[in-house]
């Protein structure tokens, strides 16, 4: 198969899922798209190294498109500057007042996990999704979706344990 062979592939069955994933996590359709543009971009750079590759195309596709998403997410001054993107007022109400305790509650506990167990977390309860979707938009096998699922609650107990000084 030839570099150019093999990028008409990926894009012909892969580009739609991967944009879907991506605003999935980012909540935006036209940035969703540059993340996969930038996927594919590193798809063509190493068309060697996916030629010769033994595991899956597409998992490696979804996992650069998670790093892309990651590494946007950490950096505040490109969301701002990201056109298209627009911020909305919170709806005033008891119910969006207690999301947004919950989300400041819960926000630095999540950040203590790794990129991978907030990954399963995220899919499973914020995206209401299986372990076997899980697996397969992650790429990895769904025991490794339930080992890491549950790590990641058992490591997120033991935080919030020691931040209330019961442990």
């Amino acid at each position: 198969m030839s570099r150019s062979d093999l990028l008409s592939t990926i894009m012909r069955e892969h580009r739609d899922s991967l944009v879907s994933y991506a605003e999935k996590m980012l909540g935006d359709h036209g940035l969703a798209e540059n993340i996969v543009q930038e996927a594919m971009i590193r798809a063509w750079r190493n068309t060697d190294r996916l030629l010769g590759m033994e595991g899956s195309v597409r998992g490696w596709l979804f996992t650069v498109t998670r790093h892309l998403v990651i590494d946007y997410v950490r950096k505040p001054h490109v969301r701002r500057e990201a056109v298209g993107v627009t911020y909305s007022e919170p709806v005033a109400g008891a119910d969006a007042t207690e999301a947004v305790l919950d989300a400041l509650v819960a926000t630095p506990f999540l950040r203590r996990l790794s990129p991978d167990h907030r990954a399963v977390l995220m899919h499973i309860y914020l995206c209401d999704r299986s372990i076997q979707e899980t697996a397969g938009i992650l790429g990895v096998p769904a025991g490794t979706v339930k080992s890491r699922h549950h790590n990641a609650l058992r490591k997120l107990r033991g935080v919030v344990r020691r931040e209330a000084g019961t442990a």
